[in-house]
């Protein structure tokens, strides 16, 4: 058996630096009143001899364990299956990554998980949760308050009507729905459905209201709740053309919505957008550019909504220990943030 060489020690780095190991320390776990010329040589003498902190004993120096957990309200097929979490995970961990913070990935396969995630979240293993993907009458919001960790949520909140003291990001998807819907019309398009998302959720409520502030008048059999899913697209898109087999236009909830309709167009001899125009939202690249034809759709940079949700949370953490608030450069941000969105023309309309 091959034995391994002991793991550097901070007084090893303290004799090589030539100071004490009480100023190592300081240095290490970010500490002030280190005179700038002892932290170069310090830093200098961790890389030589490939220092790693201890992150328990530096936990009892910073208070912090450098993790956040990340609960996505959705089972892990769902998960894996819809590029709409992986652009919004890569935002979170580029943030976390540059702030040198550990991702904690929890998903939820049911309501009996939430106790569960509810208690990961109060024993003291991260230092604040990301969630999203919530449906508005799932407890966890409720669950992890109570477990006392600071969150920012994904998605405007639809569990209670006072969101003062909610931290969370999300996107104009009002807006970007009616743009999308007021598109179609100026097609001319008189026929236009709208295939919803799941409306527990309030991501797909603010879609439909958006659609309804320019359809008010809408025939009701052209809305087809879906679930956000291609397979829920093409089921909804054959409900509507059985309905109305009139239908001259569709706005999706989604893209995934859309390219699911777009197969059911095809198998049923309709063509895009000679015959039925479709639109989509979120613009997930490359499903938008590939799909046949290539989708027009609402652009909402999911990423970066990702990246401030991270922001947001590593900002409050470092105010709340005294830190320097390098999380974010800007200083008074709004408890809900609502980024824009934008109306991105392809082949299908």
């Amino acid at each position: 058996m091959t034995e391994t060489a002991p793991r550097p020690t901070l007084e090893a780095v303290a004799a090589r630096a030539g100071v004490s190991r009480a100023t190592v320390s300081r240095v290490v776990n970010g500490g002030d009143g280190v005179r700038e010329p002892l932290v170069e040589r310090v830093r200098r003498a961790v890389d030589e001899l490939g220092y790693v902190p201890n992150q328990a004993a530096r936990s009892l120096v910073t208070k912090r364990h450098d993790a956040v957990a990340v609960v996505i309200a959705e089972p892990e097929t769902r998960v894996f299956a819809d590029p709409f979490f992986a652009l919004q995970l890569r935002g979170i961990s580029k943030e976390l990554t540059y702030r040198d913070n550990q991702l904690v990935l929890l998903l939820t396969e049911g309501r009996d998980d939430h106790t569960r995630v509810a208690r990961y979240l109060a024993g003291g293993h991260v230092d604040g949760a990301l969630v999203f993907s919530l449906h508005v009458d799932d407890p966890l919001p409720g669950l992890i308050q109570g477990a006392g960790v600071p969150t920012v949520f994904g998605g405007r909140p639809g569990w209670s009507d006072g969101t003062k003291d909610v931290v969370y990001v999300d996107c104009d998807n009002r807006g970007g729905a009616r743009e999308a819907v007021r598109h179609l019309a100026g097609l001319g398009r008189t026929r236009i459905a709208h295939i919803t998302g799941p409306l527990d959720q309030t991501s797909a409520a603010d879609r439909l209201a958006g659609f309804r502030d320019v359809r008010g008048d809408a025939d009701p059999r052209l809305v087809v709740e879906s679930d956000f899913t291609f397979g829920g697209g093409e089921r909804a898109m054959r409900t509507l053309l059985d309905r109305c087999p009139d239908v001259d236009a569709v706005f999706a909830a989604n893209d995934l919505t859309a390219v699911g309709a777009l197969r059911v167009l095809r198998e049923r001899g309709r063509r895009v957008p000679e015959d039925v125009a479709v639109v989509g939202f979120d613009d997930m690249l490359p499903i938008t550019e590939q799909a046949d034809p290539p989708l027009t759709t609402v652009r909402q940079d999911i990423e970066e909504m990702g990246r401030i949700m991270a922001r947001l949370l590593l900002r409050h953490l470092d105010r709340r220990n005294g830190g320097d608030d390098r999380a974010a450069p800007e200083r008074d941000v709004p408890a809900g943030m609502v980024l824009p969105t934008t109306l991105v023309r392809r082949a299908s309309t």
